[in-house]
């Protein structure tokens, strides 16, 4: 259709031992960077599901400061108005390359989960809430929720989220995850967090086991 976005395109990892796919995990990589910046965490996963392909897209924007980098909505104008309207041109983007990758593998609408990371997690968390079906699992490392005011009257599903953040994070405060997990609490999401004391603005080992052990259980659930 003439009103979809260009389809994005990224790295792919998997499933091991040349299975068939049976979910796909989506990795949405931050702010300058692009789909290579996630998809090592692939293998990672990749031994709590073997069956999963990992796909990790290059955002749909160039970012201004790091020609080689990507973003998924500019930031220059960081009130919530111009934030929300961003996410949600991001969110179209990451709709159809999940509904794309889906076909592609030939797995039911509803086996995926989404993982982001930073600015990644902003539109994993925007994006997943409003998809339906929704995804197993939605995991959002050192991000925040964006638009929260209008969730209530979006959400589509009940994906199950997983917060991550360092503590010592000097470019997405801590309590920006914070906020979140109150936000999703209140519309009754299921919501499990990790705060990180002394990590900054990364993922750290106790991360990359909670996010393994969380999407091996959504999945599982299902």
């Amino acid at each position: 259709m003439a009103d979809l976005p260009p389809l994005l395109d990224g790295p792919r990892y998997g499933p091991r031992n040349g299975r068939k796919p049976e979910q796909l995990v989506v990795l949405c990589h931050g702010l300058g960077a692009d789909g290579y910046d996630l998809i090592d965490l692939a293998p990672y996963w990749a031994a709590a599901l073997p069956a999963a392909c990992f796909a990790a897209p290059n955002a749909p924007e160039p970012h201004p400061l790091a020609p080689q980098g990507r973003q998924w909505f500019d930031i220059a104008d960081r009130t919530p108005v111009r934030l929300a309207a961003g996410v949600r041109r991001a969110a179209r983007h990451l709709d159809a390359f999940i509904d794309a990758e889906l076909a592609r593998l030939a797995l039911p609408p509803a086996e995926y989960a989404l993982m982001g990371f930073s600015q990644g997690a902003m539109t994993a968390l925007f994006a997943g809430l409003r998809r339906a079906p929704g995804p197993r699992a939605i995991l959002a490392y050192s991000g925040a929720l964006v638009a929260p005011e209008t969730l209530a009257a979006e959400r589509t599903n009940n994906a199950p989220v997983l917060l991550v953040h360092g503590e010592a994070d000097e470019v997405l405060p801590a309590f920006l995850s914070r906020d979140a997990e109150r936000a999703l609490r209140a519309e009754g999401i299921a919501v499990e967090s990790l705060f990180r004391p002394g990590l900054g603005h990364g993922i750290d080992d106790a991360g990359l086991s909670a996010g393994a052990l969380f999407l091996q259980r959504a999945f599982a659930a299902a």
